[in-house]
């Protein structure tokens, strides 16, 4: 499960638990020690360079793009139809309202008699 923690000057960090072998651990424990840091900090280091071979991989860029297209198609469907909700209303001229105007017809609240 994951929790929101903070760090100094970091931002915001987010714990993330991962079952792993007791031989891959048993050299990551190694790898921290001969480097000096701690497992935590390898895993991270680790993290962050897969990432930034993953995004330099032309297949995952294909796919990216694939996948952002399909986004703004939704996104434009989406704006379209709380265009078509909000909008139609206030853009169409009411034709069931008359236009307020000089009244013709007598006034009420006073007789026929008493009106010119």
């Amino acid at each position: 499960m994951s929790e929101p923690t903070t760090a100094a000057g970091s931002g915001q960090l987010r714990t993330l638990a991962v079952r792993i072998t007791e031989d891959l651990r048993a050299q990551l424990d190694i790898v921290a020690q001969l480097t000096g840091r701690s497992t935590t900090e390898e895993i991270r280091l680790a993290l962050e360079h897969w990432i930034e071979k993953t995004k330099a991989d032309p297949v995952i860029l294909k796919k990216a793009e694939a996948v952002r297209a399909e986004i703004e198609r939704k996104a434009q469907t989406e704006r379209a139809a709380i265009a078509a909700i909000f909008s139609s209303e206030n853009d169409k001229p009411s034709e069931s309202k008359p236009t307020p105007g000089p009244s013709s017809g007598p006034r009420r609240g006073k007789p026929a008699s008493e009106q010119s």
